[in-house]
């Protein structure tokens, strides 16, 4: 039903305001709603946020996006975690409605004396709602002046508006007719659900021994804590381990998912379950849970956290085949069904059927959480989560956030849109994306002003450059500069960004021409790796991926998504964008082609960093530590293996003469 004074479409909102829209602690977000009323009475409109307990804060003023146009927005920040609230309230503003009035009917002496007259009245009853500490006597002098015959009609109106008098009547104003928008739901988490930097091991091969001939041995989560030291270097905040638990043996695929293995051959971590134990156990090559809370106590000292998979599926040797048969569907044969995802098959792995036992599923999914959160893990990847129902999801993560809201949920879900956008809508705090096949300038840029735009308030993307299924086509062909440029697109574009181990040193080799599979596939076998002599021999990206992690650091800008702005570049091979926040402000422009120099002039959108469209300002290049001066115009000239991009941070200046180059 629409008030006295019509708010529509207030945003954001999730599901018509059945869902909570999302933030994080001290990210600014817009709130926007369409203000208007009958004839040409002034309205004007503020945002209402409620905090956790239900108290309101400061009201934020709304101004009109651009006139005409009765749409309104306001930018607030909410500061603490928990379920806040936010309406929007409009109403009639009388003293901008006498205003417009006055500056055309005094000049052109019509009706001055009443006019003038209407406006005491409406300035004395405006003072009654000022604050004496906050300015009443300066609108009480207004009205006074207003009424003050000795002075001429253009003089008592000057006095209405003098700085003090407006002033007090901004911070409080004179309202009517207030109308307002019923309240909607925002969920504020903690900053890890928007911003992080994820690294992805497989501790058995950190540390594994491989021995021509004999048995591999694995390593464990005491040798992979070693590793962890390296990885915090690089900055990385979330340390993201696959599966850890007992690994099936029947139907146990070998070396590059052959469908028959060896004796030693160790199995994929996705296919959980054995005699011993399921979800809620350890590999027992991988060590004792005491080996296990040594790594997860030496990543917290390193300041990291353990983000662990959550796949909901198991082998044929799990204890849930046994113990709960509904959970499975069967063929006509009365076989458990195996997944496939065709043309693929997995038969070392059953998936989970959830319409026979809703219910205990939902029971035994939140246990199982909660047996690893008593072990100090605050961080779920949830392995193909669109394969499972969302009400499954929905129901799970509503009852682990209800008491834990700190808890992340990762959805490693590569699907459909709609899909992946009601996966967030009903908890999902990230998701995984189409980032990894996304690489010409325009479907990178139509697909990032998508995430950034009304999708930023429920679903967060996670970049991963790459992951133990996904070698795309670019990294196999674009050599050490592909590597590279994906790095500084994935780690500026988006507040939260991954790699799996081996990215840094390029890692490229695939199992089979047109297919996405690395050869040699750590799915499937160990993988040690010789860091030491990477390193030594410079066969690695390393400082790069350090750098960029450092820069995410020291700039707030590139710690949010919403704030984003694509600039015009003169060559499509070259990308060009920018964030900002607050005075902060990062522009990015990045080579796309692995192979070739590319130059081009960068033509930027001088309003949108924060200045005038002939200011130039001083800028640093992070990545080099050069300074240029860049005005809307700039040259820039990127070499494949020398300088994939440019990562500045502006410091405006006065105007500085001469010609912005790079």
């Amino acid at each position: 039903m629409i008030g006295r004074i019509p708010v529509l479409d207030v945003s954001p909102q999730i599901d018509c305001g059945r869902r909570p829209a999302k933030a994080v602690v001290g990210e600014t977000f817009r709130v926007g709603a369409t203000v208007f009323r009958e004839g040409h009475e002034a309205v004007a409109a503020n945002v209402v946020l409620r905090d956790p307990g239900g108290r309101p804060g400061p009201w934020t003023p709304m101004r009109e996006e651009a006139p005409g146009t009765d749409r309104w927005s306001a930018e607030i920040t909410p500061d603490a975690e928990g379920r806040w609230t936010f309406a929007v309230e409009a109403w009639s503003d009388p003293v901008t409605s006498w205003l417009r009035t006055a500056r055309i009917k005094i000049p052109a002496g019509v009706d001055t004396a009443l006019t003038l007259a209407e406006g005491a009245l409406l300035y004395e009853r405006a003072a009654e709602g000022v604050p004496k500490r906050d300015g009443r006597e300066a609108v009480l002098a207004a009205a006074d002046a207003l009424r003050d015959p000795g002075r001429p009609p253009a003089a008592r109106l000057a006095a209405a508006l003098a700085p003090d008098a407006a002033g007090a009547l901004a911070r409080h104003p004179l309202r009517e007719l207030v109308t307002v928008s019923r309240p909607l739901p925002l969920r504020v988490e903690r900053r890890r659900a928007l911003y992080g930097s994820w690294y992805e091991l497989f501790p058995r091969s950190e540390g594994a021994v491989l021995t021509p001939g004999g048995p591999p041995v694995s390593g464990t989560f005491r040798t992979a804590a070693e590793r962890l030291p390296a990885v915090a270097a690089m900055g990385f905040d979330v340390v993201y381990l696959p599966p850890v638990h007992p690994i099936g043996t029947t139907f146990r695929k070998g070396p590059d998912n052959s469908l028959s293995a060896g004796p030693h051959d160790v199995g994929v971590p996705w296919a959980i379950g054995s005699p011993a134990g399921g979800h809620d156990a350890l590999h027992p090559d991988l060590g004792s849970f005491a080996d296990f809370d040594h790594f997860v106590a030496t990543a917290r000292a390193l300041r990291m956290e353990v983000a662990l998979d959550f796949a909901l599926q198991c082998s044929p040797d799990h204890p849930w085949v046994r113990e709960h048969p509904e959970w499975f569907r069967r063929r006509a044969d009365g076989s458990i069904a195996h997944a496939e995802n065709p043309p693929k098959k997995y038969q070392d792995i059953y998936p989970v059927a959830f319409d026979e036992d809703m219910r205990g599923l939902v029971g035994e999914a939140v246990r199982l959480l909660r047996f690893w959160m008593a072990r100090d893990v605050r961080i779920f990847r949830v392995d193909n989560p669109h394969t499972k129902p969302v009400v499954f999801w929905e129901r799970v993560i509503a009852e682990i956030n209800r008491t834990d809201p700190d808890v992340i949920f990762l959805a490693e879900a590569f699907t459909r849109p709609a899909m992946m956008r009601a996966l967030a809508a009903v908890g999902f705090q990230q998701s995984y994306t189409y980032f990894t096949w996304r690489t010409g300038k325009q479907e990178l840029t139509e697909y990032l002003t998508e995430l950034a735009g009304e999708s930023a308030s429920y679903m967060r993307p996670n970049f991963f450059v790459n992951t133990p299924d996904i070698l795309p086509a670019h990294l196999q062909h674009g050599g050490r500069p592909a590597f590279e440029a994906r790095a500084v697109l994935a780690a500026t574009l988006s507040p939260s960004w991954g790699m799996y181990a081996g990215y840094e040193l390029c890692e490229n080799t695939p199992a089979g021409a047109g297919g996405e599979e690395y050869a040699h596939s750590e799915k499937y076998e160990l993988r040690p790796r010789d860091w030491e002599a990477a390193e030594r021999t410079g066969r690695t990206i390393t400082p790069l991926i350090t750098a960029l992690n450092r820069i995410r650091r020291r700039n707030p800008a590139l710690q949010q998504l919403r704030d984003l702005c694509f600039h015009r570049t003169d060559d499509e091979a070259v990308i060009a964008y920018s964030k900002r926040c607050g005075s902060n402000t990062v522009v990015v422009v990045v080579n796309l082609d692995p192979h070739h120099t590319h130059e081009a002039m960068v033509s930027l959108d001088m309003p949108r960093l924060g200045l005038a469209w002939h200011e130039t300002a001083p800028v640093r290049d992070e990545l080099t530590g050069e300074t240029y001066h860049w005005g809307r115009s700039a040259y820039v000239r990127l070499k494949p293996g020398r300088s994939p991009a440019h990562i500045v941070v502006l410091r405006p200046s006065p105007p500085i003469g001469g010609s912005p180059t790079s």
